[in-house]
């Protein structure tokens, strides 16, 4: 039997895992703590992430210790420190504060389908990063990354595409994430071999 199933995520050791959900064949790895998010088909994260305010789209591989929504303090107020929203940790007459929470919560990452997150990336709260893209290992991301680009270091900055403009547009056209499971299976050998113009010569 296949290790990764559709029914629920393979979820490995010591996460914590809140208000979060899950799409068929997906991979927490060890210690990787998921709140307040969605991971869809196929995707999966490596050991120790930190996810959090995301929608994470199908087949996206995940390094281990990346980051992903890394939250904010508030600078503009009097002080950074979080016993004016977490108020409720420190005396028993006070409640944390729901609204700043609620701001946080809605400040939402989106990663892209088939896209590739690099080890110890950070990724910016409200940042999009495109179908295709990949972040290199290190980057801080804080501005969104256009779909099938390739970016890197801090903050991060373009370094080339990953195809051209006009195979990216044709790969978003055939949307080959959105096939089915057997579909997909079908089409290994293709996966495996053929670059991506001569695939897109295939199915396109």
């Amino acid at each position: 039997m296949a290790r990764l199933q559709a029914e629920a995520p393979f979820l490995h050791p010591e996460c914590q895992i809140t208000d979060s959900w899950f799409g068929r064949y997906v991979e927490i790895g060890a210690g990787s703590r998921i709140a307040n998010s969605a991971v869809g088909d196929y995707s999966y994260c490596d050991r120790t992430c930190d996810i959090a305010n995301a929608k994470i789209g199908k087949f996206s591989n995940i390094a281990s210790f990346v980051r992903i929504g890394a939250t904010d303090h508030p600078m503009e107020k009097a002080s950074l420190h979080h016993f004016h929203y977490r108020s409720g940790d420190y005396w028993d007459d006070a409640e944390h504060d729901a609204e700043w929470f609620s701001h946080r919560a809605g400040r939402r990452a989106f990663i892209g389908h088939d896209t590739w997150i690099g080890h110890a990336a950070i990724i910016k709260p409200e940042v999009t990063i495109g179908h295709g893209a990949v972040v290199a290992s290190g980057a801080i991301v804080t501005k969104d990354v256009a779909p099938y680009t390739i970016v890197g270091g801090n903050t991060a900055k373009v370094i080339r595409r990953r195809y051209t403009e006009a195979v990216a547009v044709q790969m978003m056209d055939l949307a080959w994430w959105d096939w089915d499971h057997d579909t997909l299976r079908a089409a290994l050998p293709d996966f495996r071999t053929l670059r991506a113009e001569a695939f897109l010569e295939k199915y396109a």
